[in-house]
């Protein structure tokens, strides 16, 4: 990391202070034992773990008069847990206010749980039907608050609070509260006056204050835990559930929730959380999910723990007086430490001593003494993307801060997408984006995780080898990214498939503009050209619309279909007889031409931000054409030419529609040859005669276009009849055509393989129709 980027970060963390949001406290955090640090939400991955799930009675000591029962045995209040070592620091019992509780009569005692809850509890505890029975004793949570309860075995009066975070969707009702070891019991326990107790050291093992417990390692603990249980009676159930459980993000291992003195950044503060919120609003998320999912954790997130302990890292750049505690908050001192950090690096913080990084003769402001302590901790390096916008974006003049886009992984919500955006709020009072786009991850052809043990990983250097770095890129741009993204060799064959089509679409292309010359021909286009261009200019609108909205496997299969649907399957198998057999500079061919130049230019345009070497490839080919006149040859590269955009005056939504029509009809006229063509009757369809019986609606379409009928259905003749046609083609999609495929008269003209009753007329050209001996002569 440069020394400016660990400055930054250091002078974003300084407006935080000086702004009021950071503190320190004691409360529950993320801790990893085999670290020995902190972590944030972000750090912490969720992983299966075997843990006990057990059922523990605390008795009722003084029911302060709210049970008004006598049941002739002792009263119990049931808690289920599956972290039996956080009883050690349990400090009270939690209730809803608003549920329902009843007393459940056993041979155990009397229970105390969730009414809603007691068929599952007792079942799960081992009670036969007619080994319990349910009271007419019933209360609501809210009067059952302040019963006080014998802790299990630890001398220690606990009584049942309220909190709203209780649930009915497992367990009693009733919830173990150890302020030291969960953030819903830290936040209940504040409000309570509750002790943040937690006798656990650094490494996960018990301290002195656990007594038997001392020196085992808390989950090793948790079987002890339960044998005292069982000595104590307070047991009514134990067994092994697997379940979702925090794992620390570098280890892989469990970790814990241990109340520590850690340093914080509030999210009440200067309504910080509120403020985010309603940056979220006016962010563009991209899928729309994305705003549903940060918006949540935003709306539900605890203060950030911003300390870490560790021996690298972004140090928190505070100092304290040794005597009273006093933070030196003098912003001149704040600065002065920015600007050292940015002359040597963050390492200088660890190196000198606090005397030496204060002022000469410095002495405290509230108690007056000399003797001075540095923070010892690093920044949470979510801090340190966090703060990106600010010690990349605003630094440097390429960019315009807030950004336009930020990119990243669905994991990102709870990461760098939310503590850029509190960095920023915070700091600037909005987003640092305009709008952020979220991906999925890629698996193999199976739709797996990629693994080394599995041996399905492919890395993008073998596809870059293997297939071209055009492969990969279409790969990425050809898939919806926000899904998991599949790759494989069939996937990537088929993808080399595609940019086959595309790249040959380019080369007709060009192949056909060798002679152009390069005038201005619209004015003198056929139907056929104008819905080519109005065609090309539905292209341009779909695809920048996609590329605008960040779709771009829309982008690129609209740019496919049009290359292989809408050009080669149709409009270039159409235009091949004017292109080769027309005389070379006759309008008719010049028409299509220019038509062709428009839509290679408009098409390198479009597939230049995926197809970007072949883009670039193609458009030198286009300045190579234009080049003996300076003023067509255009910029020198593709990505420093304007984008395609649509031109209306080529927009014919009635021709398009007119013409849907005519491309229906030769769908079926090509069955109809292609079952000719596998009784070898013809081999190529120029050998045909098609006569055909129209339904009405087609009938008018086919006389507009009666001379250019036979090269659009590519046969030689073409003959619409008045009567039915016996033993033709009916087609099913198309009620009532039929099609009579015959042998076409004349013979085969060598120029242009149509077959025509005229060649042979001529003496000095006999092996040619009257059409291409107009044009040779």
């Amino acid at each position: 990391m440069s020394y400016e980027y660990e400055a930054a970060i250091v002078r974003e963390f300084n407006d935080f202070f000086k702004k009021g949001y950071v503190y320190k406290g004691k409360k529950p955090v993320h801790w990893c034992p085999s670290c020995v640090t902190a972590l944030a939400e972000a750090e912490v991955e969720h992983a299966e773990k075997e843990s006990p799930s057990i059922f523990v009675k605390f008795k009722v000591k003084d029911s302060k008069g709210k049970i008004g029962t006598d049941t002739g045995k002792d009263v119990y209040f049931v808690i289920w847990t599956t972290t039996p070592w956080t009883l050690p620091a349990n400090m009270a019992l939690t209730l809803h206010p608003d549920f329902t509780y009843c007393l459940v009569k056993t041979e155990d005692g009397g229970l105390i749980l969730a009414r809603d809850l007691v068929e599952t509890c007792m079942d799960k505890i081992g009670y036969g039907e007619d080994e319990y029975t349910i009271t007419e004793f019933v209360w609501s949570g809210d009067e059952l608050e302040g019963i006080a309860c014998s802790h299990p075995w630890i001398d220690r009066t606990v009584e049942t609070i309220l909190g709203g975070h209780v649930t009915l969707d497992q367990g009693t009702g009733v919830v173990n509260t150890a302020p030291g070891h969960g953030e819903d019991d830290y936040k209940v326990g504040l409000k309570y006056g509750l002790d943040v107790y937690a006798p656990v050291d650094d490494r996960g093992i018990f301290t002195g204050d656990a007594g038997p417990l001392e020196g085992q390692f808390v989950f090793k603990a948790n079987a002890s835990v339960i044998e005292i249980l069982k000595s104590k009676k307070s047991l009514l159930k134990e067994e092994k559930i697997v379940h979702s459980y925090p794992h620390c993000w570098r280890c892989k291992k469990p970790v814990i929730f241990r109340a520590t003195e850690q340093w914080f950044i509030s999210v009440e503060h200067n309504n910080l959380r509120k403020n985010c919120l309603d940056e979220i609003n006016k962010v563009k998320w991209v899928p729309k999910w994305g705003r549903e999912r940060i918006y949540g954790m935003v709306k539900n997130r605890p203060d950030w723990c911003i300390s870490r302990q560790r021996s690298w890292g972004v140090p928190i750049t505070l100092i304290e007086c040794r005597d009273c505690g006093e933070i030196v908050d003098d912003e001149s001192i704040l600065d002065d430490i920015a600007g050292l950090v940015r002359e040597h690096g963050a390492d200088i913080w660890f190196i000198r001593e606090a005397e030496d990084i204060l002022p000469e003769g410095y002495r405290c402001k509230k108690c007056g003494g000399s003797g001075f302590a540095k923070e010892m901790d690093i920044l949470d390096v979510w801090f340190d993307s966090g703060v990106s916008h600010a010690a990349v974006v605003e630094r440097d003049e390429r960019f315009t801060w807030p950004s336009d886009l930020y990119l990243e992984g669905s994991d990102q919500h709870r990461g760098w997408f939310q503590s850029s955006l509190l960095a920023s709020t915070g700091t600037r009072g909005r987003a640092p984006y305009r709008t952020v786009l979220t991906h999925g991850f890629v698996v193999d052809g199976s739709g797996k995780k990629m693994s080394k043990s599995l041996g399905n990983v492919i890395a993008p250097q073998e596809i870059i080898k293997g297939y071209g770095a055009e492969i990969l890129r279409i790969w990425v741009a050809s898939e919806d990214y926000r899904d998991d993204i599949r790759i494989s060799k069939e996937i990537l064959s088929r993808l080399t498939e595609a940019y086959r089509k595309i790249r040959n679409t380019c080369r007709f292309l060009l192949g056909n503009l060798y002679d152009f010359d390069n005038n201005d021909y619209s004015d003198k286009l056929r139907d056929v050209d104008r819905w080519a261009m109005s065609r090309m200019q539905s292209l341009i609108g779909r695809a920048t619309r996609a590329y605008e909205n960040y779709d771009f496997h829309e982008a690129f299969h609209s740019i496919h279909n049009f290359c292989v649907v809408d050009m080669s399957s149709f409009y270039f198998d159409v235009l091949k007889d004017r292109l080769y057999t027309d005389r070379a500079d006759s309008t008719e061919r010049r028409a299509s031409q220019w038509v062709l130049s428009e839509i290679l230019s408009a098409l390198t345009g479009l597939m230049a931000p995926v197809l970007s070497f072949t883009a670039e490839e193609v458009y030198g080919y286009i300045r190579s054409r234009g080049a003996e006149e300076s003023d067509k040859s255009g910029p020198e590269s593709v990505f420093l030419s304007s984008f395609p955009v649509v031109r209306e005056e080529f927009i014919d939504m009635e021709l398009e529609e007119r013409w849907k029509g005519l491309l229906d009809l030769r769908d079926e006229i090509n069955k109809a040859l292609e079952i000719k063509r596998a009784e070898k009757f013809i081999g190529n369809s120029l050998e045909a005669r098609v006569r055909l019986y129209l339904p009405e609606k087609y009938m008018d379409l086919c006389r507009s276009y009666t001379d250019s009928l036979p090269a659009f259905f590519l046969v030689s003749a073409v003959e619409i009849a008045d009567t039915r046609l016996t033993g033709s083609y009916e087609s099913i999609k198309i009620e009532g055509l039929q099609v009579a495929v015959e042998r076409a008269a004349g013979n085969k003209c060598l120029r242009c393989w149509g077959w025509s009753g005229s060649v042979g007329s001529f003496e000095d050209a006999p092996d040619v129709c009257e059409k291409c001996y107009k044009v040779i002569k």
